[in-house]
């Protein structure tokens, strides 16, 4: 894996975007991402299945879109018990995590009238779960047990078909075990059209969340507003900050577990020993290629790297060693914290309860992970029993903005509410 040192003496935003830098930027894909779109909104199912046998199929005829209830009983069924096993500790810890994150319900009270402020869930909701290089069960799990704990009445899921034209096994099983029955073999771009605008057998969507690769991002951009999404997931990154005394053999293994994620990835590890850096970067090499990009930072202390992390705003941020630890109260920007050597980043990736659907590209500066928030619109309910009051302070101000007919609505209540 190709590895690239650097050193912190200056401004920390100014190093992030040199770093960032070493992941080019990809060719636009928005013309023929607008093509398919365009295709699917024309020609429904048609469409979706000639893309399905096109890109996914190597020509092969694909499928139909609905895998059937059936097919997910039997997947769950014929489920290995340790992967099962997994799923339901998984499906159990995120449940909790998520309910957790739930807002209370919120009501301010003033004199002669008050504001409730109301959740109410979308009616339906779709995740995405890639494909290609493996199936994704575990972004099942992290995609529709948070829908589930924030009450959406209706769930699907989609994923590309594998060479067989089937949703691989673990997926349709993590589905049912996840308590969803609608479940589609389609993928890419034409997915995220079709469940935007719907299709003969796709019903569309109120929102999409979920990773996926430029393609699937960029439709999610361009059908933004039409449905809701939850962000634009690029590729992944994780941020070590390590203590001298650190295990090298732990920290190496880290970042080479996210390298996993293949091309486009980006693992750095910051710390203020050459020493641990060199070990790091010997086992890095050793691993072999991933497509991934390793970045080694020598910094001054750990204020370096606390500026550091903070200017890069990782998808994934690791705090390794009492001295990095001790950093933890003071990090804002990042996608998901990992304090504790023991506290590896693939533990969230399954099953600790956090999500891992993550922002990206430095999206942690403004975005958060998936929670049941995305899935919640808030709604204030207004009740007003005494209108005069307000009437006469309201009025002014809608006439300044030229509204007269707002302020004459508004007085219009004074003589149902005279003053005292």
């Amino acid at each position: 894996m190709r590895c690239e040192p650097f050193a912190l003496t200056g401004d920390p935003a100014s190093l992030a975007l040199q770093v960032r830098g070493l992941i080019p930027a990809s060719e636009s894909v928005s013309p023929a991402v607008s093509e398919i779109v365009a295709r699917v909104r024309e020609r429904g199912d048609v469409a979706v299945l000639d893309y399905t046998s096109r890109f996914d199929l190597s020509g092969a005829k694909a499928r139909p879109l609905r895998v059937g209830e059936d097919e997910l009983e039997a997947a769950a069924r014929g489920l290995h018990p340790e992967i099962r096993l997994a799923l339901e500790r998984a499906i159990d810890n995120v449940m909790r995590v998520a309910t957790a994150a739930l807002p209370e319900a919120v009501s301010v009270g003033f004199e002669g009238h008050s504001v409730a402020l109301r959740r109410e869930p979308v009616a339906r909701a779709a995740v995405y779960v890639p494909g290609g290089r493996a199936p994704y069960p575990s972004t099942v799990v992290m995609g529709v047990i948070p829908a589930r704990a924030a009450g959406v009445p209706e769930i699907a899921v989609c994923t590309p078909p594998g060479p067989d034209g089937e949703v691989p096994a673990v997926i349709a099983a993590a589905c049912r075990l996840a308590g969803v029955w609608t479940v589609y073999r389609m993928g890419g771009a034409q997915a995220i059209a079709a469940l935007a605008y719907g299709t003969e057998s796709v019903d569309p969507v109120d929102l999409i969340v979920g990773p996926g690769n430029l393609y699937v991002q960029e439709a999610k951009r361009q059908v933004f507003g039409t449905v809701g999404i939850d962000g634009l997931a690029g590729p992944s990154d994780l941020l070590v900050i390590a203590d001298p005394d650190v295990d090298p053999g732990l920290v190496a293994l880290d970042l080479l577990a996210q390298a996993e994620h293949g091309p486009a990835t980006l693992v750095l590890l910051a710390s203020a020993s050459e020493s641990l850096l060199d070990a790091v970067r010997g086992r890095i090499e050793a691993a072999g290629e991933t497509g991934a990009v390793a970045a080694l930072v020598r910094v001054r202390d750990l204020e370096d790297a606390l500026g550091l992390a903070q200017a890069l705003a990782p998808e994934h941020l690791q705090l390794m060693g009492a001295g990095a630890e001790a950093l933890a109260p003071r990090i804002t920007c990042a996608g998901c914290l990992f304090v504790g050597s023991g506290s590896a980043t693939a533990f969230g990736d399954y099953i600790a309860g956090s999500n891992h659907i993550l922002p990206t590209a430095g999206a942690a500066r403004f975005a958060s992970g998936l929670t049941p928030n995305h899935f919640l619109r808030s709604m204030a309910e207004v009740r007003i029993s005494e209108a005069a009051k307000l009437a006469r302070e309201a009025s002014p101000l809608a006439r300044a903005e030229g509204f007269e007919i707002h302020a004459r609505s508004m007085e219009a209540r004074i003589r149902d509410n005279p003053p005292p």
